[in-house]
């Protein structure tokens, strides 16, 4: 849980910030390395800052985020609230970790149109270290949610909806990416690989010598966030790119709305759709995500069918698919987001158009303290258990930070109780760890009870049982 960046008022910054259409994406310093993520915002404490730059970094900084909500009412222009968060960066020497940066009470432009400012993605590009103002380039985003929610494309005939349309940045996944909590580095490789497409595209890069398609293909057991995460992507980078793309819009398609009763006409149900999403990427100012959850109910395997043991009509389903996003290609501002729980069962022509496919797996021991640690932030900060003794008020100590620890008895209680609680729950998912803190609470004897003690040996005891519950 993060609390806001205490801000040293020393020389001022070097005048050399850049625009965000000024830089492909803001994700890597040139010779950084790839390094394992947990993207959880840690404390951010006051640090003391040689305002001494050294001589040798010249243009060669750090592309960091800085992400501004504007508040609801607001109604400034995103431009004029981008030039004056520079401008106050430009003003104040000041650390760059993850999370909060408080908004100067003098500043009455900004305390009027801005919700919240926020330092991204600065432990993928310095292993976690601290940045200084001087090795900073602060690429800010500003941008403004909508609550409008999902709109349905109403199917004909009493059919289902042919797909659901969200206008981007939306409110619903306000923090969703923050929330997602992996190991393996997947965050890190999708917004990279985002960068890349959508640069080559704008540069207009050759496909037929350079081939990239804009596709992703998320694979792993249910419940592990690929959905979530996809959903999470289009957020974050209708959010880095809105200088280019001013319009955003992800369309999550109804995979079952798309096979018809009636033989023959399922093919022509995905031409339909796609031919909608056509229409959509005629805007060039507009970038939209297209999002296929479960993607193998589209696109079987054809060997199946052939050999007789699927329906013929999904072949013509699975043609369909792959000439429609083939005609997609030619657009530079579509990217298509997949999911899928059995890779097998994927025709091998369409995993072969996949730019990325990337194992979204079981999370580690690592990623389930991570989870458990922010449900029980949670908790904390919403006063349904009290804070534990030694318990600073800022954050529990990472997974990360308890490893540096030289002895076992340097590691508080409440930590090596959330220890014992990530161990038992080996074998679930994240979606069911985030269910466990309310299903122990739900466990204990006196639902008022504030006792985070109890709490904890309850989650612990929750979490055996939920294992031991597990079908075979």
């Amino acid at each position: 849980m993060s609390t806001p960046m205490e801000i040293a008022e020393q020389n001022p910054m070097l005048d050399d910030t850049i625009h965000p259409h000024n830089a492909s994406m803001d994700l890597s310093h040139q010779n950084s390395t790839e390094s394992t993520i947990i993207p959880v915002a840690e404390p951010i404490a006051t640090k003391t800052i040689d305002s001494s730059p050294p001589p040798c970094f010249n243009d060669n900084k750090f592309l960091v985020s800085v992400e501004v909500c504007l508040k609801p009412s607001s109604t400034a222009r995103l431009e004029d609230v981008q030039r004056a968060v520079e401008r106050m960066l430009e003003k104040r020497s000041m650390s760059y970790v993850d999370g909060l940066v408080l908004i100067p009470v003098e500043d009455l432009f900004l305390v009027e149109n801005v919700e919240r400012i926020c330092i991204c993605d600065t432990e993928w590009v310095k292993n976690n270290d601290v940045l200084l103002f001087w090795q900073v380039k602060p690429v800010v985003h500003a941008f403004q949610l909508t609550d409008e929610g999902p709109c349905e494309e109403l199917g004909a005939d009493g059919q289902p909806a042919s797909f659901n349309e969200w206008i981007l940045p939306a409110k619903e996944f306000d923090g969703l990416w923050e929330s997602l909590i992996y190991e393996s580095g997947v965050k890190q490789r999708l917004l990279r690989y985002a960068a890349t497409a959508l640069l080559f595209t704008q540069k207009g890069v050759d496909p037929n010598l350079v081939s990239c398609n804009r596709i992703i293909l998320l694979h792993g057991p249910p419940g592990t966030g690929k959905t979530s995460l996809c959903k999470a992507l289009a957020q974050k980078l209708s959010i880095r790119f809105n200088s280019r793309y001013p319009h955003c819009q992800l369309i999550e398609v109804n995979a079952h709305s798309l096979f018809s009763k009636w033989f023959s006409e399922s093919g022509k149900l995905v031409a339909k759709l796609f031919q909608k999403i056509q229409e959509m990427v005629e805007e060039d100012n507009n970038l939209v995500f297209v999002l296929i959850d479960e993607v193998e109910s589209l696109a079987a395997a054809r060997k199946a069918a052939l050999s007789g043991s699927e329906p013929s009509d999904s072949i013509r389903v699975v043609n369909a698919l792959l000439t429609q996003m083939d005609k997609l290609k030619s657009a530079p501002n579509v990217i298509i987001l997949t999911t899928s729980n059995i890779t097998t069962a994927i025709d091998v022509a369409f995993v072969d158009r996949a730019d990325i496919k990337a194992y979204v797996g079981p999370p580690t021991l690592h990623v389930r303290y991570e989870i458990l640690r922010s449900c029980v932030e949670e908790l904390i900060c919403k006063g349904i258990i009290s804070t534990f003794q030694g318990y600073d008020g800022l954050s529990i100590p990472s997974f990360s930070s308890l490893k540096e620890k030289a002895n076992a008895s340097e590691v508080p209680w409440f930590c090596k109780q959330l220890i014992e609680a990530a161990e038992a729950c080996e074998g679930l998912s994240g979606r069911s760890l985030r269910k466990l803190p309310f299903l122990a609470h739900g466990s204990l004897a006196d639902p008022y009870s504030h006792d985070p003690s109890n709490f904890l040996c309850t989650m612990i005891e929750t979490a055996k049982r939920e294992m031991s519950e597990l079908p075979e």
